[in-house]
């Protein structure tokens, strides 16, 4: 498909995927030879309407050039005008779309017998990384979110005050709540009261859920494990690992959660280590973001000619990784590195996760939207010196789209 017409079914895709009927489709894009019986089976196997029309959308775009105006065509033949009227309002009025369109298929289809009895398989084929499945998430309510909120420390811990976390907390609760979770929000917690939280989440029941979410926002520490690395602190001092966090919720000490997606959101330190970024070319750089408030979410450090405070979240960077199943571990900051927390508009990370799932939770994955987290974040500066970049430890089996719901902001008086 010509990048122009791949433009226009992305700026308009919350429109198709909201309205979009794609069982009208089938039809008319097999007979133009768009798509292969196999590759329609797979868009119907996707879930409900809304799965369907996202990942008929995203197939289209690999479809080559005639696809766009064959898709034109079929809304117009199933009656959908104003979806169609919609995307030629993108289309420049030099270049008119053909009246009628012969496409033949750009790639073999599979060898699929016509008299293949229901309940065996179908030709094995290699698996097109476009058509990966989504996860079901249309539970309502979708799921358990528990925030834990680390603030206030007691002074045997000798961790600082992570002012600006409740900046964070409050912009997580409400923008899990507006992705239609049940938010539960425990703060200052102690290192045994941590595990007690995991605990009795993970004993709930939540089979009639498709997903389940926890932030952890608190100082963290390296830690020598042999799967997720670091951990996160109890106000009292002693952590736990992020292992140990993740484990709760695992396939075999959570039944009702198998097969289903567990997101572990980790805002805390990387290290102690600040990591100065490298020179780039004028065209890749941009202004300094960060200010003389910034924090870290890192352990005191001592430092003769270091006059910002720091507290860290460590975790560790020679970590090796199994595979579990179903499970994603975003983390604020690189392995080793301290994670920057603004004192009055909070952690650069969760502030800028937050803005990314308003702006593109209705058409985006979750994988997706890290990305551009990660990207954002990497540009930021503090102090006009020091850099940060988030990551994802994903074992994820396939695409996750959240139910974005409106998001009701504060009104500032």
């Amino acid at each position: 498909m010509e990048e122009r017409h791949k433009r226009i079914l992305q700026r308009n895709r919350v429109n198709l995927v909201r309205d979009l009927n794609p069982s009208d489709m089938y039809h008319g894009l097999l007979s133009e030879g768009i798509f292969t019986q196999d590759m329609i089976d797979e868009i119907k196997s996707s879930g409900i309407r809304q799965d369907q029309a996202r990942q008929l959308v995203r197939d289209l775009e690999t479809r080559g050039s005639l696809a766009f105006p064959a898709l034109i065509e079929c809304l117009h033949e199933t009656g959908q005008h104003s979806l169609a009227e919609l995307l030629l309002d993108g289309e420049p009025q030099n270049q008119p779309l053909p009246q009628s369109v012969h496409v033949r298929p750009v790639v073999r289809p599979l060898p699929v017998s016509p008299e293949r009895e229901f309940g065996k398989p179908r030709a094995t084929g290699r698996v097109r990384r476009d058509s990966i499945q989504s996860y079901k998430m249309d539970a309502n309510p979708c799921g358990h979110c528990l925030i834990i909120n680390n603030v206030d420390f007691e002074p045997k811990s000798e961790l600082s005050k992570r002012t600006g976390s409740n900046i964070d907390c409050e912009k997580l609760e409400r923008r899990f709540k507006s992705l239609n979770f049940i938010v539960l929000v425990k703060r200052n917690l102690k290192q045994k009261q941590i595990k007690q939280e995991l605990s009795a989440l993970s004993k709930k029941d939540h089979s009639q859920y498709d997903c389940c979410v926890v932030i952890m926002l608190s100082h963290g520490t390296e830690v020598c494990n042999n799967r997720f690395p670091g951990a996160v602190h109890g106000v009292d001092g002693p952590n736990v690992p992020v292992q140990h966090i993740t484990n709760y919720l695992n396939g075999q000490n959570c039944l009702s959660l198998q097969g289903k997606p567990k997101i572990f959101f980790i805002q805390a330190c990387g290290g102690g280590e600040r990591d100065t970024g490298f020179e780039v070319s004028p065209d890749e750089a941009r202004p300094c973001i960060g200010g003389t408030g910034d924090q870290t979410d890192a352990m005191p450090m001592s430092s003769s000619s270091d006059s910002l405070s720091t507290q860290s979240d460590e975790p560790d960077a020679k970590a090796t990784l199994p595979t579990p199943s179903d499970i994603l571990v975003s983390y604020s900051t690189f392995p080793g590195y301290v994670s920057w927390r603004d004192t009055q508009a909070g952690s650069w990370y969760v502030e800028t996760l937050d803005n990314i799932l308003e702006e593109n939770a209705a058409t985006d994955d979750l994988v997706t939207m890290l990305m551009m987290v990660s990207h954002e974040v990497s540009e930021n500066s503090a102090n006009g010196l020091y850099k940060q970049m988030p990551g994802s430890f994903n074992f994820l089996r396939k695409l996750l789209y959240f139910q974005a719901l409106p998001c009701q902001r504060p009104i500032l008086s």
